[in-house]
């Protein structure tokens, strides 16, 4: 893509309205605009980044044996009635009526609809277990939107929801999302802490946030420093043998948000050198909740003894649009984001440093088609701003790699890489500059 025609609403001043990092950078790189309280454009650049971090989101749920369906955002009262939150849930559910004055209402969640579409079709043990999952915008409307899209009224949401016998199975369920979640976050580039949590309107007696530090997070948190180092499940984990061992490794170690802190045993279990007291961001949540909707709602299958029982179930939740903020959070400098390659907008930034001047034109065209022809995604620089803008801009928006190409260095048989997480700059041959980046 190049610059000259693409759409990056750059900012140069920091909006007054921005009060952390994440919401700073992503006005100020034209990711996303407000449009109302709590409700946001996501602009190309951060749309490309969004749908990066669901795909991660999508490739990891599928791994676990999760499938995908799209359920509606609107939603007949009536299923929240049948499980008895409708009055429950609070000013937080936009409440609606059709032309026909039926009650429906915007979904913040959809344990009611998922359930209904279980109880219309599965009737044996023998279609158990099952984890259905979707991809879906959501609307919930708090009291105090804030952070940018990190507490927005509208967002998207991964939620899966798992089905089985008994709670044995539904444990079982749970574990592959539990080490799901573990190997999304560390391949977007996050150090994600499985934490004791409550599990709020949800329901259910089994829960965890996974929390990722960071000065500005919302919830206060407590933990064994150990964590920080445990490993992350390898892409060959199967996910069919048992989990246990590697979900009971991550719990054995103290760590709880706010809620759910005894400040006793902390003490007693944790040494003190050892002992993380931090704020922290929650960027998924994970509910074992039994029979709590599946009962009222008679989402029922016959066993192996013919007898009928109410489906155990579980509710796994992922952001993406908050991921996107948490990312920005865990990984950025004084001079703007800096993005893991795995979800960067473009994989490389390539500078222009003489707009107009024949043989550095030529030199990018040819490195562009070559580096497009491999496979990589380039923002070509090609506008006539001058060398310290460009970088600014470069450095802002966070790209993985800088390939600097200047009438000196041209000159010289040279090209500028700049890796933008390290800062360690290589002067290098052009071809020497695909290779790498082509690799």
């Amino acid at each position: 893509m190049r610059l000259s025609r693409y759409f990056l609403p750059i900012l140069k001043e920091t909006p007054k309205e921005a009060d952390i990092v994440s919401h700073r950078l992503m006005l100020r790189t034209g990711m996303i605009r407000q449009e109302a309280a709590g409700i946001y454009a996501w602009l190309p650049l951060g749309y490309k980044v969004l749908k990066k971090v669901e795909q991660v989101v999508r490739e990891e749920q599928n791994r676990a044996g999760a499938i995908e369906v799209l359920m509606p955002t609107i939603q007949s009262a009536d299923l929240w009635r049948e499980s008895g939150r409708y009055d429950d849930y609070g000013k937080e559910m936009l409440r609606i009526k059709d032309r026909h004055e039926r009650d429906m209402l915007f979904g913040p969640t959809n344990e009611e609809m998922i359930t209904e579409i279980f109880r219309a079709s599965v009737r044996s043990y023998r279609d158990l277990p099952l984890n259905l999952y979707h991809i879906q915008w959501k609307f919930r409307d708090e009291v105090r939107p804030r952070f940018g899209v990190m507490r927005s009224r509208e967002f998207l949401m991964k939620d899966a929801y798992s089905f089985d016998l008994d709670q044995a199975g539904a444990r079982v369920s749970y574990n592959k999302m539990f080490v799901a979640y573990l190997r999304t976050f560390a391949r977007l580039g996050l150090k994600a802490i499985p934490m004791a949590a409550d599990s709020g309107p949800i329901g259910g007696d089994m829960s965890h946030e996974f929390i990722i530090l960071a000065k500005t997070g919302e919830s206060e948190v407590f933990c064994d420093k150990e964590l920080l180092d445990l490993p992350i499940p390898g892409e060959d984990t199967d996910f069919e043998a048992d989990l246990s061992p590697i979900v009971s490794r991550w719990l054995e170690s103290y760590a709880a948000t706010d809620e759910k802190h005894d400040a006793a045993r902390f003490e007693a279990e944790v040494p003190a050198d050892r002992r993380i007291s931090a704020r922290g961001i929650e960027v998924g949540h994970i509910f074992y909740f039994g029979t709590k909707y599946s009962a009222p709602m008679k989402a029922v299958v016959a066993g192996p003894d013919g007898s009928e029982n109410p489906v155990h179930m579980g509710s796994y939740g992922i952001g993406p649009t908050r991921l996107v903020a948490a990312i920005i959070e865990a990984s950025h400098d004084d001079a703007g984001i800096i993005w893991p390659e795995s979800v960067a907008p473009f994989d490389v930034g390539l500078i222009n440093l003489k707009s107009g001047d024949a043989a550095t034109d030529a030199a990018c065209e040819d490195l562009y088609a070559k580096l497009t022809g491999a496979g990589r995604d380039v923002l070509y620089d090609d506008t006539g701003e001058r060398a310290g803008s460009k970088f600014a801009t470069a450095e802002l928006i966070g790209l993985p790699w800088q390939l600097i190409v200047g009438p000196k260095g041209l000159a010289a048989g040279e090209v500028e890489l700049k890796n933008r997480a390290t800062g360690e700059r290589r002067s290098l041959s052009a071809d020497s500059a695909v290779s790498k980046l082509a690799g």
